[in-house]
């Protein structure tokens, strides 16, 4: 053997460095894999960015449904106690009960979104559906008396729509936020 034969070249010890990177590669959890642990741990599976955008949207939609409670109360006090303030009577309605009838049912809507909305604040699972629902019937409530209140109605339906497009959406950051908070509880 010559010495060419038994000289280093050096590629023996790239080769290791190559072999031992795929290891490491082979070794380390693909995403599908660490979501899937992750999930069978009872840790949350949505990535930390959807979780604050999430997060971001269910504060939103809470604060949201106690301002439009606040709102469908103002709307129900001015048809208890002034219906001068209306563009129309009350026949111009989509529905032609008198504004008393719609006072008490805009103060019914109010408290519901009101408690439906500090529910979400507060991260309870059965408001993310509650709010869904009850934004749809203070959308339809609206529109039923779009003629009385044209451009406050619009905007109310409007701000309706964000609401249930953020539970709807976004509404899983509740839950995971509720199974992280469980865990941590678990873990103390």
């Amino acid at each position: 053997m010559t010495d060419m034969e038994h000289r280093d070249t050096g590629t023996s010890a790239q080769q290791q460095a190559q072999q031992q990177a795929q290891q490491q590669q082979a070794e380390a959890p693909t995403v599908p894999q660490a979501r899937r642990s992750a999930e069978a741990r009872g840790e949350a599976a949505l990535p930390a960015a959807e979780m604050v955008a999430g997060a971001g949207w269910l504060t939103y939609a809470g604060i949201a449904l106690v301002v439009l409670g606040g709102f469908h109360l103002i709307w129900g006090l001015t048809s208890l106690l002034r219906t001068t303030t209306f563009l129309v009577a009350n026949t111009g309605l989509v529905i032609t009960w008198n504004y008393t009838a719609w006072g008490w049912i805009h103060i019914a809507i109010a408290v519901l979104l009101v408690a439906t909305g500090l529910a979400i604040l507060a991260r309870q699972k059965w408001a993310r559906f509650a709010g869904i629902g009850i934004a749809s019937i203070s959308a339809f409530a609206n529109f039923l008396t779009l003629a009385a209140f044209p451009i406050w109605s619009l905007i109310m339906i409007g701000v309706d729509i964000l609401v249930i497009y953020g539970l709807a959406t976004h509404g899983e950051a509740m839950t995971e936020s509720m199974r992280e908070s469980r865990a941590a509880r678990r873990a103390a």
